[in-house]
Formats: C-alpha cells, structure tokens, sequence
C-alpha cells in the first residue's frame, strides 16, 4: 500500500492501541527485525542509540510520507520503554496493513507461515468455497508435517493423529483481510521441529514435482519420503493449488526465538502452479497404495459390539490405550475372541489384541485380529486407565 500523505490522527484511543504490546516487554531488536521483514525502510538514525523507520512506499523526495517510527538501538538506555511505546502507539494509528502485521507479531509469539492462493477477486473478495479450500488445505499440510516428524511414511492414515491435533491447536490463525491469504503462527522454539518438517518437506514436495515433470518418473517422491513429503501433505497441496492460479508458501522465523540450526536464515518461498496437479495426484496415489499392513499388538478398551449372532463372532471397535498410533480401530473377531471382548466390556477391562493396521481403511481396521486377552489391573493401574481414557476422549472431542 503506497501512502500518499500522513496517517490520519484518530480522536480517541481505539481498540487496537488498546491492546498495544507492553513496551518494556518487547525487545527492540525484535521490533526493527519485523519492520525490516515487512518492508519498512531504515532512513538513518543516531548510530548506536536509535534507529528511523518509514513505511512501505514512502519517499520523502517524491512528497509520498507517512508514519515515522524511532527505535532504540536497544534496551540498554533509560528511555527505550518510552520510545518503543511511541513507535507501537505509531504502529497502530498507521493505515499500512503491514503496520497492523508488525504489532501482530509482537503480540503473537511464533514462527510466522503465509498461504497465499491466486484466485479471482472482485473487489478485493473471494468467493466462499474459495476461502474454505484455502483454510482447509493449510489444515491438512499443518496435520501432515505434525505426524511427519514424528516418523517418516508415506501414507499416515490415522497414526500420530492425537499428537497432531494436539499440535494444532497451538497454532494461532491471524487475521486476515480477504480468502486468499492465510496466516499461521506456529509455536517456537518448543514446535518448531514440525515447522521445520513443513519446509523441507514442501521444498522436496517443489523438487519431486520438478523431477517429475521433466521425466515422467515418480522416484523422487519416495527418496522425497525421508524428508517428510507423504500422502496427506501432497493431497493439501493439490487441495491448495486446484481452482487456482498458483499458490506460494512463505515461512520467517520469530525473531524472539531465534533462527533454527541447519536451515536457512530466510527461506525461499516454494511455489505451486496448476501443471503439478498431475504429478501431486499421481504421488498421492502412489503413496496410498504403497504403504504396507502394519503388525501390531494393541491394547484398548471396547467402546462398541455388532453382531446379529454372538456365536458366530462379531464387529468390535477398540479406544486404543497403547501399541498403535492411532485412536480406534475396528476389527471383526471370531466367537471366542468376540466372547472374551464382550466380557471385557461388561466388567470394564481392557484387552489385548494382535493384528495388522490396513493402510486401505486408513490404519483403522485390524485385520487378522486374533489372541485376544483379557487384561487383569490392580487399582493403581485401573486409575492410570481411567486416566488413559478421559485424555484419549479429550483429544478425540
């Protein structure tokens, strides 16, 4: 947005100086690191005390101003509270939306993520399915880094799914001024191994598509594997990219956390277009059909029977307490098998059970489930299961 001349002067406080950072709180270093990131323009200063910031746009020369913001250098001197202050007081009677985003990210700890979807406007809105696509996609990229860097695989299903809607739920959502931008704040330093996950995976998600495109051959998805690049987050991608002109995904690092090892100071932002559809769908599907059964012993308790002849045995649905990675399965189970699991639920004890999780039902079914055992607790551990299962239906609500 280009300023044409200065920022109005409200007649009162509003709702957004109302909630201004507490100045002592924020580090100047921080604050000019954020001007910086959303182009503000350094414009000179007292060398080693403070610094002078315009907006985006401005130039004096050409008569174009706006607000002028004085940062302390840092926060060694008496008065930095009260020039923070001013600035932050400044930063909020701007009419730059990127004035609005800087005191957005003092106030929001986090390490900042953008979508951004090309998609037609009139008036700057976009349509409704629009805006639901785009927050939609970011939920499943979001979910598929969580249970990515958990462990590596390409088709997840339901396993890691507890961790990762923990995980979301820490991310906050910014406001945002129309459906085709979307800003993600995820927690750092303690999250940033899925943040991390995210980008390497969408860079070798980039890379992958590349290869293919240009050779036809699918290979690169399955080295791409390691790095996090699985089902679910090429199934986001087409999501994000369908209906579109393009998409890009921007990641900055907050500045009060620190920049990360190993990984760039100020990553590229990786791009999609509507020519990788083809190669996304075909990685997608390569994946599903890939990934193998998985042996497991799971313990659980019995939330649900089906049969129309207990002697002939019957459909089971277990809350999974432990062995697997995911939240319920469903099995069918043979008569003695199915009678001990009626038992089990009629007194309120767990079983044991071995089987393989199908990746066709999204490691929710046990097939060949057999040797189920009915587990005896004392009342230490029947409290630690009691536990077990109020955090499992939490999770689950």
């Amino acid at each position: 947005m280009r300023l044409t001349g200065p920022d109005p002067q409200p007649s009162g406080p509003g709702p957004q100086e109302a909630e201004l950072p507490d100045p002592e709180r924020v580090d100047p270093q921080v604050l000019t690191a954020l001007l910086a990131r959303h182009g503000w323009q350094r414009r000179g200063g007292e060398s080693g005390r403070y610094t002078r910031w315009t907006p985006p746009g401005s130039d004096p020369r050409r008569g174009v101003s706006g607000t002028s913001l004085l940062v302390p250098a840092s926060s060694r001197y008496g008065d930095y509270a009260d020039l923070v202050g001013e600035a932050l007081s400044a930063l909020a009677r701007s009419g730059a939306p990127s004035a609005r985003e800087v005191l957005l990210a003092l106030s929001v700890p986090g390490d900042e993520i953008r979508w951004r979807r090309d998609v037609p406007r009139c008036a700057g809105a976009v349509p409704w399915t629009a805006a639901e696509r785009l927050r939609d996609a970011v939920r499943g990229m979001l979910l598929a880094a969580a249970r990515a860097a958990q462990s590596s695989a390409g088709y997840f299903g339901e396993r890691h799914g507890r961790y990762a809607t923990a995980y979301l739920e820490r991310v906050l959502i910014g406001p945002s001024a129309g459906g085709h931008l979307l800003t993600a704040y995820a927690p750092a330093p303690d999250g940033r191994r899925v943040t991390i996950t995210l980008l390497r995976a969408l860079q070798a998600a980039r890379d992958a598509v590349d290869y293919q495109r240009a050779t036809g051959g699918l290979e690169a998805f399955d080295a791409a594997v390691e790095l996090g690049v699985c089902h679910e987050l090429v199934t986001a991608v087409a999501r994000l990219v369908r209906d579109s002109e393009g998409a890009e995904i921007t990641l900055a690092w907050s500045p009060a956390a620190g920049l990360p090892l190993g990984v760039a100071a100020q990553p590229e932002p990786v791009e999609f277009s509507p020519g990788d559809l083809p190669a996304l769908h075909q990685a997608a599907a390569r994946y599903a059909a890939a990934e193998p059964p998985v042996p497991v012993t799971v313990t659980g308790t019995v939330v649900r029977l089906r049969s129309a002849r207990p002697a002939d045995g019957g459909a089971v649905r277990l809350r999974v307490l432990g062995g697997a990675d995911v939240r319920q399965v469903r099995m069918r189970l043979a008569a003695d098998d199915y009678r001990v699991a009626a038992h089990a639920h009629l007194v309120g004890l767990p079983i044991r059970v071995s089987g393989a999780l199908e990746p066709s039902r999204g490691f929710r079914h046990l097939s060949g489930a057999s040797g189920v055992t009915l587990l005896r607790l004392d009342a230490a551990e029947r409290d630690r299961l009691l536990k077990s299962l109020q955090e499992a239906a939490d999770a689950v609500d």
